[in-house]
């Protein structure tokens, strides 16, 4: 993607907050509207910074949960929430505190499995989402995990050493890019059909 076409991404997640937001103040208890807002959130997280990301991917599972009060048994927002636990997983180093997000995102994955079974993206999530602590694990020993700005390489580094880093790590970032890239547009596709007016009759 160029800049051009995440500029009108952005401003297009953005509009779907604003929107979210006013719906909510007229209706609080529009499932469907607190699950689009969550999406939204889970959207514009992805291009955050880490401790940004990580606050609106908490904002996300609020909006999330609250739309599951309402309908325990609405899959989108159970899938969300379950897309939004992974990438939680994914911006946090500690193992087990990854581990433990992955583990909730298997449980919000299988509930949307188990309400809608015929779905392919909620049968894929929940069959990547069993990858996720084993491809956690290399992004972070790799040193790809999300990095603090301004960091400087210590005096040990060498170039060659980053080379063979890159090397080493360049499949298994690629394999991360692409689920990350797969759940946004997948989720972006389904928060666009939500936005569209029902078809006349």
């Amino acid at each position: 993607m160029d800049l051009q076409e995440d500029l009108e991404r952005l401003a297009f997640f953005d509009y779907a907050l604003k929107a979210a937001e006013a719906t909510y103040i007229k209706n609080p208890l529009d499932a469907d509207n607190l699950t689009r807002w969550g999406g939204a959130l889970l959207e514009v997280s992805q291009i955050q910074n880490p401790s940004e990301s990580k606050l609106m991917l908490q904002d996300a599972i609020s909006k999330l949960e609250e739309a599951l009060l309402i309908n325990p048994k609405k899959h989108d927002a159970l899938w969300i929430i379950g897309n939004a636990h992974t990438s939680i997983g994914f911006l946090t180093p500690d193992e087990t505190e990854a581990r433990d997000n992955f583990d909730k995102a298997t449980h919000y994955f299988q509930q949307a499995v188990d309400e809608q079974p015929e779905n392919e993206n909620y049968q894929r999530s929940l069959a990547l989402t069993s990858k996720a602590p084993e491809l956690h694990t290399a992004v972070h020993q790799h040193g790809l995990g999300p990095q603090p700005l301004g960091g400087a390489a210590g005096p040990s580094s060498t170039n060659s050493k980053t080379m063979k880093k890159k090397k080493n790590s360049d499949l298994k970032y690629d394999v991360l890019g692409w689920v990350i890239l797969a759940v946004g547009i997948v989720t972006w596709i389904n928060f666009a059909k939500s936005q569209m007016p029902p078809p006349r009759q």
